[in-house]
């Protein structure tokens, strides 16, 4: 076939080459995705960003080793080369260039537009986010999969719609990109709280504030640390709205963000642990009120450094879909689903203790914390051992199991890096405002009532239970007797190291 002469030259001969292998191995790695179902993060990232990558550069050489040969050829023979070139279709090199390269872009158009299409879906997957940079984004990827937001896509929050924030979502991802491959990211990773879409944008596409929900019933069970993990239950009335639904969310835990009320704080810290300064502004009036913590007041730097943070659904639900439960958290649900036996004597404490070190890897915690409790049952208990193995080796599994969901050695990732705000036993939580310390210059005091966001209606050890009406509150008994020191302190003063 006759084409013109720029065409012959090693470039372009390169360039040809190149397209070509890359566009057979996206046909023959997308038929093998597709046909046999077989496909992975890395099949993914070979068939929408790779090969594509090198067929696009093989696509340049083409034209780039045309122009240096018709440059080339115009040094050597200035008088037979156009400053342009020419098309002649009455030339048959002409036709049959013309021919090969439209049906050449036809081609590339049709799969580079389906192949645009495919390479958006995948690098908004959960898959992508997930799977691609598997040590860093596992503490992430494993904590998602067993969230109540499983099925909701990582970019369904960390995105959102339009194409500001998709552009900056991909201007961040090669920053992070670059942090992998020169391993300087940092462990564990930071919460990005600083540059978090608002959740107003994100979370209330589904959660919306006038879709109110009604005050509702919960259960916490938990175990002593005692030789038969006696179990305790505290049973209470979350007061998530108002004790009637037609007066909106003017009453209960939701009412901070009640459309005509602002609350704006200041945090001398990047994980908003502690709050030392906040400010309510009644919207229908216009008053406003500012609540200095007296313990712990904010600086004058802090103050003309931080510019004040509008309070929205993160600001307590900071872990809606990367949930790091605790050791007693995780073995008090083990032990309630019977994954761990509560017949094993002291089996609460000792796991609690052998969880609450540190470890290097997750192989060396799973030897370690198979040899620690074995040992101890061995050395303590030998003849509950013996007839027992079984239900201690079965305990064990499920032990590691549920330490490798929510502990992440390799990342330094656990409960302790990224404390939950929601509640108050682990975290400060809500005491990082209702300390009973925040205080206006008139005295008003945010209220450390407890009663404002639940009331207690049951407690105790299953079979001696203290109950009382629903409508009323029992006062909190504290399950082993620590003389009134549960009335002064926070409960993450003790729990949160557990």
């Amino acid at each position: 076939m006759k084409l013109p002469r720029s065409l012959f030259n090693r470039l372009t001969y390169i360039g040809v080459i190149i397209a070509g292998l890359a566009f057979l191995s996206i046909i023959f790695l997308a038929a093998i995705s597709l046909i046999f179902d077989m496909g992975s993060s890395y099949l993914g990232l070979f068939i929408y960003v790779v090969f594509p990558a090198f067929f696009v550069i093989g696509l340049i050489l083409i034209p780039v080793g045309m122009y240096f040969k018709r440059k080339k050829n115009k040094l050597r023979l200035p008088e037979d080369v156009a400053k342009f070139p020419i098309i002649d279709f009455n030339q048959k090199k002409y036709r049959n260039a013309f021919v090969v390269f439209g049906t050449s872009t036809l081609i590339i158009l049709f799969a580079t537009s389906i192949g645009s299409y495919e390479t958006f879906h995948y690098t908004e997957s959960v898959e992508f986010c997930g799977t691609l940079c598997h040590e860093v984004m596992e503490p992430e990827y494993v904590t998602y999969q067993n969230s109540p937001h499983a099925r909701v896509a990582c970019v369904e929050c960390h995105v959102g719609e339009g194409a500001d924030w998709y552009m900056r979502s991909k201007l961040s991802g090669l920053r992070q990109v670059y942090a992998v491959l020169t391993d300087s990211y940092k462990r564990p990773i930071e919460t990005p709280l600083h540059n978090l879409r608002p959740a107003k944008e994100t979370c209330e596409r589904c959660h919306w504030p006038e879709k109110f929900y009604p005050n509702k019933l919960r259960v916490n069970k938990s175990f002593l640390s005692d030789s038969v993990n006696t179990e305790w239950d505290i049973m209470l009335k979350m007061k998530l709205g108002p004790d009637y639904t037609a007066l909106g969310y003017t009453e209960g835990i939701h009412w901070h963000i009640n459309k005509n009320v602002k609350i704006e704080y200041i945090s001398d810290n990047k994980s908003k642990s502690k709050i030392p300064w906040v400010k309510y502004t009644d919207l229908t009036t216009g008053k406003s009120k500012i609540f200095q913590d007296y313990e712990s007041p904010a600086s004058d730097s802090l103050m003309e450094a931080s510019k004040p943070n509008t309070m929205d659904c993160i600001d307590c639900h900071n872990r809606p879909s990367h949930s790091y439960k605790s050791p007693k958290s995780y073995i008090a649900n083990a032990m309630i689903s019977g994954k761990v036996s509560k017949d094993i004597p002291f089996i609460k404490s000792k796991v609690v203790e052998v969880l609450s070190k540190q470890y290097s890897s997750k192989d060396s915690s799973f030897f370690l914390i198979d040899k620690g409790l074995k040992d101890y049952y061995k050395t303590n208990f030998a003849a509950f051992y013996k007839t027992n193995k079984v239900k201690i080796d079965n305990s064990i599994k499920a032990i590691q199991l549920e330490y490798s969901l929510n502990s992440f050695p390799s990342m330094q990732a656990d409960f302790t890096k990224y404390p939950n705000h929601i509640g108050h036993q682990e975290s400060e939580g809500c005491f990082r405002c209702h300390s009973g310390n925040h205080k206006t210059e008139s005295g008003e005091t945010i209220s450390r009532d407890c009663n404002l966001c639940h009331t207690i209606v049951a407690q105790g050890n299953p079979s001696s239970l203290e109950k009382s009406p629903v409508t009323d509150a029992l006062e909190f008994k504290h399950p082993v007797d620590i003389e009134g020191v549960e009335n002064e302190m926070h409960c993450s003063d003790c729990h949160s190291a557990m």
